[in-house]
């Protein structure tokens, strides 16, 4: 059985990731998440997936490390300890950034327990949807390690402020659908089986309505925004990006199908 499924064109120009250990709640072993390096590096390459969404398959998104059979990272046999040690912890948590350059938006559609380093992989989504039951909890520091883990201390502060996340990482508490949407965590809380098809209505409505290029380069510039420490600078960029669109040809589309009243048939 696949550890990550990949389904594209679930609804044209979107591509549905699935983490599929349901039996071990998609824990996160090095075999899923060298599956899940995989998976990501094929809807980044595929030009037809403007859009991705990435969930869990059975009762959770995914439940962090899994502690009984870690396995071993790819490419690790012949090392020492310590290298051994150092390659394995990159090779975790190196997914979130591996998310974060595929140039398509993620949407997390996030059923049931994201814990850990679960936790982590919604914080590496660009949108975060929840289902009722989908709950959140920084596992690490409660297992005897630590919550700085796939970027957590970096990403989390700028999802919900520096307070909530200090509360979350370091407690440990679980945070529930309800009060992760009171803080920002998720955008949205919908009914339990409902999370996946919000994605891909969400995901559907971007691949029908706005321009592949413009939301490839929004996401972009979004994550480059956030690491750069003037307004001044993030301005210039947003500049740069705002050109080049204007080169497509996509907001003289855009004027003649309001004209029309139609529909804009964005090409790039």
């Amino acid at each position: 059985m696949a550890l990550v499924l990949v389904d594209r064109n679930v609804r044209p120009h979107v591509s549905v990731i699935t983490l599929n250990k349901p039996e071990r709640l998609n824990s996160m072993s090095f075999p899923l998440v060298e599956t899940l390096y995989e998976a990501i590096d094929e809807v980044g390459r595929d030009n037809d997936s403007w859009v991705v969404v990435l969930t869990g398959t059975g009762r959770a998104f995914c439940s962090g490390l899994d502690l009984h059979d870690r396995g071993v990272p790819p490419n690790t046999h012949d090392l020492g300890f310590s290298r051994l040690a150092m390659r394995s912890m990159s090779y975790m948590s190196d997914v979130v950034p591996a998310m974060r350059r595929i140039p398509q938006p993620i949407i997390a559609a996030i059923n049931g327990p994201a814990y850990g380093g679960g936790m982590c992989l919604t914080l590496g989504a660009d949108i975060r949807y929840a289902a009722e039951t989908a709950v959140f909890c920084s596992a690490g520091i409660i297992n005897g390690l630590t919550s700085s883990e796939l970027g957590a201390t970096w990403l989390l502060p700028r999802a919900v402020g520096t307070s909530n996340a200090a509360e979350i990482l370091l407690t440990g508490r679980k945070i529930d659908a309800a009060e992760a949407l009171r803080i920002g965590l998720v955008s949205k809380v919908v009914p339990d089986g409902q999370s996946v098809d919000l994605a891909l209505d969400t995901a559907e409505e971007m691949t029908t309505k706005l321009s592949p290029f413009g939301v490839m380069m929004t996401k972009q510039a979004m994550w480059s925004n956030l690491e750069i420490a003037s307004l001044a600078a993030a301005i210039e960029l947003e500049n740069r990006n705002q050109l080049l669109a204007g080169y497509t040809g996509n907001l003289d589309e855009a004027i003649a199908a309001f004209k029309d009243k139609r529909p804009p048939a964005y090409k790039e």
